[in-house]
């Protein structure tokens, strides 16, 4: 068994379920201090981050990445125990393989590599782990990243091992990400009785045609680097259960992923818009996930492409797909922020998996990043 799988195996079995950190970071720790690295904890509330830092002077690259993974789903409909690293056909089976221990795992291993050839290497580099990436987010990275600034410690490129992959190892490398923004909405009616309805008022008739409208409008276009902004409902409830009765509420959960042609003030301010031409009596809750970023291609992309052509004989595209990572947190810094990891087709499913082969090649597209920026 290869250093990269045999560790990868290791931190599968570790049941870290966020915020749950289970011993991942611990782990980590250990392999970091005993090549020198300076590792701090950094616990916030119930999640466990870790900052570790080889040398002083910059620039100074930075792996970041989770040690937390999702929910298993049903026990019962995976091919293996989830939290039992298991291969078979080649595959790496286990919560996490993909999303994204395989990932630290290639980023420690390939570590350990590069600075056992180059212990005076150029600049420093930096680990910035969090156990919170898959739920709130309110006390992973984004609280490291306070700190850091807090203390002036600058980040000059971050590599993110997010599973980035699509249809074959290395065709992707992500950029920046679209922001997310959204929304409980409440309608107020009246409730009463079907066969007497001038005597109710139904919020679900109230919200029809405003939905309609909202599910329509065009945000944007887009940009060269962003898909069009899009409006998505994921959930409406209403009623008592019983057919005869005019509900009285209506609660609605909706989602926006928007592109940087749009703000978040902008977007709520149309809603509102909408909300009130058809005379919608309501309450609603906002919550923004992240703002759209796009961090512009530097020395970090250039690195990390040239080492996968290297590898892999293809140049990846660059790309802005996909839900929202921790980069968001990163990229306002000023920082290159580039995520590049292996395949995603299984991520947060059941049965998720990663190749045994792309765990050695991504060991091997992580070193020689770090052997073009820092090597002397």
């Amino acid at each position: 068994m290869s250093a990269t799988l045999d560790l990868a195996c290791e931190l599968v079995a570790r049941p870290s379920v966020t915020p749950d950190d289970a011993g991942c970071q611990a782990l980590l720790a250990r392999r970091l201090d005993a090549l020198g690295f300076n590792v701090e904890a950094l616990p916030f509330g119930e999640v466990s981050n870790l900052w570790a830092r080889h040398g002083t002077a910059g620039p100074l690259l930075v792996f970041a990445g989770h040690t937390d993974v999702v929910p298993t789903g049903p026990e019962a409909g995976w091919s293996t125990p989830p939290f039992t690293p298991t291969v078979q056909d080649g595959e790496l089976h286990g919560r996490g393989a993909a999303d994204m221990k395989g990932s630290l795992a290639a980023m420690i291993t390939a570590t350990e590599a590069f600075v056992a050839a180059h212990p005076d290497h150029a600049g420093s580099i930096g680990f910035l782990l969090t156990s919170d990436e898959e739920g709130p987010a309110v006390d992973g990275t984004v609280r490291v990243i306070e700190t850091l600034q807090a203390r002036n410690e600058t980040i000059d490129w971050c590599l993110i091992g997010e599973p980035t992959s699509t249809d074959r190892f290395g065709d992707t490398l992500k950029i920046g990400r679209r922001g997310s923004l959204s929304a409980v909405l409440t309608v107020h009616g009246s409730q009463g009785h079907v066969a007497y309805p001038q005597l109710a008022d139904n919020p679900l008739h109230r919200l029809a045609p405003a939905l309609a409208e909202l599910v329509a409008i065009e945000w944007d276009q887009g940009n060269d680097h962003f898909p069009p902004t899009t409006f998505q409902v994921s959930n409406i409830h209403a009623g008592t259960g019983a057919e005869n009765v005019i509900p009285g509420r209506l609660e609605l959960m909706c989602n926006v992923r928007f592109s940087t042609e749009l703000d978040a003030d902008a977007i709520k301010t149309r809603v509102a818009d909408v909300l009130a031409r058809h005379q919608v009596r309501h309450d609603i809750a906002w919550r923004l996930s992240g703002a759209p970023f796009l961090s512009t291609p530097g020395a970090l992309t250039e690195a990390l492409s040239a080492s996968l052509k290297a590898l892999t004989g293809h140049v990846p595209e660059l790309s802005t797909s996909g839900g929202t990572s921790d980069g968001r947190f990163i990229a306002p810094t000023g920082v290159e922020v580039v995520e590049f990891g292996p395949l995603n087709a299984t991520i947060h499913k059941l049965d998720e998996r990663v190749s045994v082969a792309d765990l050695e090649t991504l060991h091997g597209v992580y070193l020689g990043v770090l052997e073009r920026l820092l090597g002397r």
